[in-house]
């Protein structure tokens, strides 16, 4: 198991080889940064965008969160960590994309699903179901389609369903609805598998996730 001591070590190879290798690069980023594509994606630590998407320093914009989750648009006080990240991405960096990444064996789809925090206390469970309340819509139709069925291939819809869920909320910020509709921003679905390593993409207009 990697500790702090062992990524040091991961840091000093970094100095050594991507650093040095990539001095071009690092200085073009040291003036900005421009990527094209912002990536909502899971804070599971088996499913890195920039290893999966295999990309450069400055090339995604990309936040992670339990469960890959966009909450709606809202004007209410409060702490909006995906709503200001979203707002930086699509107003001043003007990506041209918006990439939202579910995955396989998500553990935050499952206790959507389960419900199994739904009493716990802040600090003991309460924060991640507050959070993935966001999932509820998406639970009745998994459960109105599978019934009280908790296999894999249920988990599994929960968090494909999961990604609907974020992509419709996206659509509630006015800047994405605007620029969706003047074509200057694409929304994308995906689920990566971690069985398979196999992406694979939304069709919104028939809902099912193909390989990619």
């Amino acid at each position: 198991m990697t500790d702090f001591a062992d990524m040091l070590q991961g840091y000093r190879r970094f100095r050594n080889t991507g650093w040095s290798e990539q001095r071009e690069r690092w200085d073009e980023l040291n003036e900005g940064q421009s990527p094209g594509v912002m990536v909502i994606a899971c804070s599971d630590s088996r499913v890195d965008p920039a290893q999966i998407f295999d990309t450069s320093p400055g090339e995604i914009f990309v936040v992670r969160n339990v469960a890959a989750l966009v909450p709606p648009f809202e004007t209410t006080p409060g702490l909006h960590g995906v709503s200001a990240a979203l707002e930086f991405a699509v107003q001043v960096l003007g990506v041209g994309e918006i990439v939202v990444m579910g995955h396989g064996k998500c553990g935050g789809c499952k206790a959507a699903l389960s419900h199994d925090l739904k009493d716990a206390p802040p600090g003991e469970g309460g924060f991640v179901h507050n959070w993935i309340s966001l999932l509820d819509g998406a639970r009745e139709v998994v459960i109105d389609r599978h019934g009280d069925d908790r296999s894999r291939e249920v988990e599994r819809a929960m968090e494909q369903e999961g990604v609907k869920v974020s992509l419709a909320n996206l659509r509630s910020f006015p800047c994405v609805r605007t620029k969706e509709k003047a074509g200057t921003l694409k929304l994308v679905g995906a689920f990566f598998a971690i069985s398979d390593g196999q992406l694979h993409l939304l069709d919104e207009e028939t809902g099912v996730f193909s390989p990619a």
